[in-house]
């Protein structure tokens, strides 16, 4: 994928509340990661230039910002209000806020190429796809990039773009297929929690082996404006030289800066209550961004001790009566540190309640807030993740109940507050503390860390975009590379043969495709199997993947599993075609591979065993 043309190395972070895009020259050793800033609007003809590009676009009515409040340097015309303008329109009318479209873009229970978003607004109000608003985002990016480098344009350049860790293969699919439509050929896709671990090391001036030793395991701990990614990263040694090799990745946990905010606008509803004044839904969703603007001032500024907010109010009645509180630290701090990151017990897990049998249709969002038990849920599940690359170096180890890690790299705009990264440090610094003391009752002799080290980053809201610019570098034959592979196992149902048995559906089989860690630009081959291929008509492909079961090999079949060890992926509905001298409906004899791409996306390939003819389904979840 690399472009021997391009002048630059480009990282772009879409995020699901901001967007960074990063650059460092190729070819130029003493060239440094830079952040470019991009100009946006921030209110009806006002333009601004800043590091991130918020992650919202505004569908105006007609009686809002006419043609002449739009204008940006590159056009008077532009397709859509993105970024700052369109957080703070959204602000006083939510309805008209498109917004959380990464969430919406991972979210199998939709079809992420319909026009649904702003989810729940009236048919007066435009409706956009989440592929459109990711390419909304990315079309902002390049014009503005293009409009300051013109002699070097964006869609020329060596570009990467970061997906989260715990993205599926059909999420990656479609992250590149809004980059494709764009205009970006020269195409690499990169795990978040890799790029701000290239960040690290990028701007640890070459002293990052100082800080990490062989047998350490660095847990990533991603905490964003909507999703919380976790990472475990081992440091192992290959011929004298240190190696980082990515071991497990966690789920995709929709749970982070966001739900905070709209926790703070809650404790404003129950405060205004007290005071006999009922805050209807419209206004807690209006005073939300001015929660997150106090809840940032109040948490990293020691002076400031509260932040007035005003309620915006509807009415005759109301007019020169405008609803003001405030919102005090202690507030934010019993509300944010004790509600989302509780100091609980290791073997403390996400509570999962009843549901209501009815709901609205919208994201699968956590129903636990509490990111101290999702990190620890996802240390114990993940206990094993480092016997194979660890295996013979240290001996025989004893079954651990939780993964330890040794050293801990925090990134996202959440834990720039140090108040919740020192919590957030402490509570997993006393998982630690106690299963040391425990195997030093157990063993005397054992002389295990008792902390985890904390590793120093930047500008965390900034992180990851530098870190995918670096990582252009590290693929010319710089640096050190992380290792890592594809972060689940991946299999594909195979609908069992048997008899008909009233009320019961055939049980599924598994067979696996693509095993944990296989390598961008890798094929493998399901040997000495034989399945019936179904074309010329509508099927379903049912795909399944695991984050667990590191030891099965392609072809491992599974006619039984425990429901924590496979995750039922959206399933794939196409019509393969028959070709000429095949019969509709045919059931032709196959065999089975899978090639991950450069790009990390996963492509399953089955071969007529007759005539060698291919058919190719893609994780890209187009419904037919």
């Amino acid at each position: 994928m690399d472009n021997i043309n391009s002048k630059f190395s480009v990282g772009i972070d879409l995020g699901t509340t901001h967007c960074v895009l990063s650059y460092v020259e190729l070819n130029n050793e003493d060239a440094s990661v830079q952040v470019f800033t991009v100009p946006q609007l921030v209110g009806p003809g006002q333009v601004e230039d800043r590091t991130q590009l918020g992650s919202f676009v505004y569908q105006p009515s007609e009686y809002e910002m006419g043609e002449g409040s739009r204008v940006l340097p590159w056009t008077t015309t532009p397709n859509a209000l993105v970024g700052a303008v369109a957080r703070n329109l959204g602000a006083k009318t939510p309805i008209r806020l498109v917004a959380s479209a990464k969430s919406w873009l991972c979210h199998g229970g939709v079809n992420r190429h319909d026009a649904f978003l702003p989810q729940g607004s009236p048919e007066e109000v435009a409706k956009i796809s989440p592929l459109r608003a990711t390419e909304l985002y990315l079309e902002h990016l390049k014009d503005a990039w293009n409009f300051k480098n013109p002699e070097h344009r964006l869609e020329a350049q060596d570009l990467t773009i970061t997906v989260p860790a715990s993205f599926d293969p059909a999420a990656r699919e479609l992250t590149a297929e809004a980059a494709r439509n764009v205009g970006f050929e020269h195409l690499t896709l990169l795990e978040e929690p890799q790029a701000a671990l290239y960040s690290w090391i990028n701007n640890s001036n070459d002293q990052w082996r100082n800080e990490v030793d062989v047998g350490d395991v660095v847990l990533v701990v991603d905490i964003g404006g909507g999703t919380t990614d976790l990472s475990l990263v081992a440091v192992t040694e290959e011929e004298g030289n240190l190696n980082l090799n990515r071991v497990a990745v966690g789920e995709h946990i929709l749970l982070g800066g966001d739900n905070m905010d709209l926790a703070l606008a809650y404790r404003i509803k129950m405060k205004m209550a007290q005071e006999g004044k009922d805050l209807q839904p419209w206004q807690i969703q209006a005073i939300t961004q001015a929660c997150r603007d106090a809840k940032e001032a109040l948490l990293n500024d020691s002076e400031t001790h509260s932040v007035p907010i005003v309620i915006p109010s509807r009415g005759s009645k109301l007019l020169g009566t405008t609803l003001k509180t405030e919102l005090t630290k202690e507030e934010v701090q019993q509300t944010l540190v004790d509600g989302f990151f509780p100091m609980v017990q290791v073997h403390e897990h996400p509570v999962q309640k009843a549901r209501s049998a009815l709901t609205h249709m919208g994201l699968p969002y956590a129903q636990d807030a509490g990111i101290t038990r999702h990190i620890a849920a996802f240390l114990c599940k993940q206990s094993n993740a480092t016997q194979d690359v660890f295996s013979g170096m240290f001996g025989e180890q004893p079954a651990l109940d939780f993964i330890k890690p040794t050293a801990i790299l925090f990134n996202g705009g959440v834990l720039k507050s140090t108040l919740l990264e020192e919590r957030l440090t402490a509570t997993i610094n006393s998982w630690l503390e106690q299963a040391s003391n425990a195997e030093q009752i157990n063993s005397p002799e054992s002389n295990n860390s008792q902390v985890a080290k904390k590793l120093s980053g930047l500008d965390l809201d900034l992180a990851v975009a530098n870190g995918a610019a670096y990582y252009g570098v590290v693929r010319q034959g710089t640096g050190v590379r992380i290792r890592g592979g594809i972060a689940s196992s991946y299999y594909v149902g195979i609908e069992s043969s048997m008899p008909a048995i009233p009320g019961m559906e055939p049980p599924m089989e598994a067979i696996c495709v693509a095993p944990f860690g296989m390598e961008e630009g890798s094929y493998c081959q399901v040997e000495s199997r034989e399945f019936g291929l179904i074309i010329g008509q509508p099927v379903q492909f049912q795909f399944y993947g695991s984050t667990t079961r590191r030891d099965d090999q392609a072809g491992t079949h599974l006619d039984y599993w425990k429901p924590e060890e496979l995750e039922e992926l959206p399933e794939i509905q196409v019509t393969l075609q028959a070709s000429e001298g095949r019969n509709s409906g045919e059931i032709v004899p196959v065999s089975l591979a899978a090639r991950v791409t450069e790009l990390g996306t996963l492509y399953l390939e089955a071969i007529a065993t007759d005539n060698g003819q291919k058919w190719h389904v893609e994780f890209d979840v187009r419904e037919v």
